[in-house]
């Protein structure tokens, strides 16, 4: 199928069955106001029209420079060379990554300043750049991923003791949120250049996973260690609708318009200027080539502006308002039901998950199937924000209670699951928080907070993509454990072992 109509049918499948939902809802159990459903619609329509956009974009220019920077690096053979340019290109990327932007616009909306979007980028994008550095060394010297892995969530668990509620539902949902549309295939096209360092292949298809999962631990610490570096404040959290009521649907998307492409020229600026010295150093390309490069970033440019116009000017506030509107009923079922069809829906629908399956059934000889593994993905991700609606709804249940037993099984599973299955795993929670995850359920999340008394708009609206991200790891490593179990037993010679 041609590129552009492949991307096309990927953001449908994504959007539409959201705004299925929104409209069924609307007919049913909560009507809105046709200004905010108009809103909706054109913002969801930005949506899609953005993401299309910006994948080509990805797929011309972005993916393209990370492949070469990979063959690059894999040719200079130098350890001080790897480790510069993980930390600058993460760096970068995580700067440009659309569910990055979207949380750190929403945490700043939530805490009405106090923690302001510019901060919370700069600092998970820093982290997220030292874990990139730290994933391409192990590759390298072939250090055990889930030795790796217990350190590091070892670390994480420790240090979570010390923070608020606040900025630990913040740093577990920038670890989903940074592992996006941008950073993922930027991030493995870097990681294969390297892996061809080694003359292992064997080993080098264990080590094409597990980057993903290293790096997004980078978000958790570096929000992690900016709360307890950062003097308590009394952040009073909010959450204001973003349309005045007095202004037309068309006019505030044309107010918001500006702020949203240039938020997007902020984001990819760096990258843009990061080509051009390569090219200049080590790529050479001419013609066509640069050509195309180029046109993947303008592409980039604008798919990026439209997406943040989309869902800042009428997209997430459908969401908020649906959230609030059915925590407000007198039964609480409604608003865990929704969310539990919203989880299965968004998980369904999202293009990598079906790229994941396709991988775990090739390497598995077909013995784990993909629908399997789609049915096993989609009700862990349905219970993970279904979980998160009743954190709202019971106030005392906080995010810990799920996180620290859901890690720790996460870890412990690492030592008994067969070595392939972990690095999928744990690259599997990044796959999950799609685009959906970090705009429409977020937003959910947050009005049904907002809505129920006792509850915290920012202690207990946030945390729902650390949920969605983790759940994936354990339904993936059960499944490897299984896999490895039925292989035993029938004499079964895998390459997963």
């Amino acid at each position: 199928m041609n590129a552009p109509l492949e991307r096309l049918k990927e953001t449908l499948g994504a959007v539409l069955p959201i705004t299925a939902i929104v409209m069924i809802l609307h007919m049913t159990l909560v009507p809105m106001e046709p200004s905010l459903l108009y809103g909706f619609l054109l913002g969801a329509s930005a949506i899609i029209v953005g993401l299309v956009l910006f994948l080509i974009g990805v797929d011309l220019g972005i993916t393209p420079l990370g492949s070469m920077t990979g063959e690059v690096l894999a040719k200079k053979n130098r350890l001080w060379i790897v480790l510069a340019a993980g930390l600058i290109l993460g760096f970068l990327i995580t700067v440009a990554e659309p569910g990055l932007l979207v949380l750190a616009n929403q945490v700043e909306r939530l805490t009405v300043g106090n923690i302001s979007s510019f901060d919370i980028v700069m600092v998970v994008s820093g982290g997220l750049a030292v874990m990139v550095a730290l994933g391409l060394v192990r590759i390298i010297f072939n250090w055990p991923l889930y030795i790796i892995l217990t350190i590091l969530y070892g670390a994480i668990l420790l240090f979570a003791r010390f923070v608020s509620p606040e900025f630990l539902a913040i740093a577990f949902d920038a670890s989903g949120a940074t592992t996006g549309l941008l950073a993922v295939p930027f991030i493995l096209a870097l990681s294969i250049g390297i892996s061809h360092l080694k003359a292992d292949s064997r080993a080098s298809e264990k080590d094409s996973f597990g980057l993903i999962a290293i790096a997004s631990t980078g978000a958790i610490f570096s929000v992690l260690l900016l709360g307890i570096v950062s003097e308590p404040k009394d952040m009073q959290a909010g959450l204001e609708p973003h349309l005045p009521e007095k202004e037309s649907v068309l006019e505030a998307f044309s107010a918001m318009a500006p702020e949203s492409f240039w938020e997007a020229v902020v984001a990819l600026m760096p990258l843009l200027v990061v080509f051009f010295v390569l090219n200049m150093m080590a790529f050479r390309l001419r013609g066509r080539r640069f050509t195309r490069v180029l046109k993947g970033f303008a592409y980039a440019f604008l798919g990026l502006s439209l997406f943040l116009l989309g869902v800042n000017a009428g997209f997430m506030d459908v969401g908020s308002e649906l959230g609030y509107r059915l925590a407000s009923m007198d039964s609480g079922i409604y608003v865990v039901a929704v969310a539990f069809i919203l989880g299965i829906v968004t998980i369904l629908a999202e293009p990598a998950v079906y790229v994941l399956t396709h991988q775990i059934e090739e390497v598995t000889s077909g013995s784990v199937q993909r629908k399997f593994v789609l049915t096993a993905l989609a009700l862990g991700v349905g219970v993970a924000v279904a979980l998160s609606i009743v954190r709202v709804l019971v106030p005392p249940v906080q995010l810990w209670h799920y996180l620290l037993p859901g890690y720790v099984v996460c870890v412990i599973l690492t030592y008994v699951v067969p070595k392939l299955f972990v690095g999928i795993a744990f690259d599997a929670g990044g796959v999950a928080t799609g685009p959906m995850t970090a705009t429409f359920i977020m937003a959910f999340t947050n009005g049904a907070a907002e809505a129920f008394d006792g509850a915290d708009v920012l202690i207990d609206g946030l945390g729902m993509i650390a949920m969605v991200a983790m759940m994936p790891i354990i339904t993936l490593q059960i499944l490897g454990f299984l896999f490895r179990a039925r292989s035993v037993k029938e004499g079964v010679d895998s390459r997963a072992h």
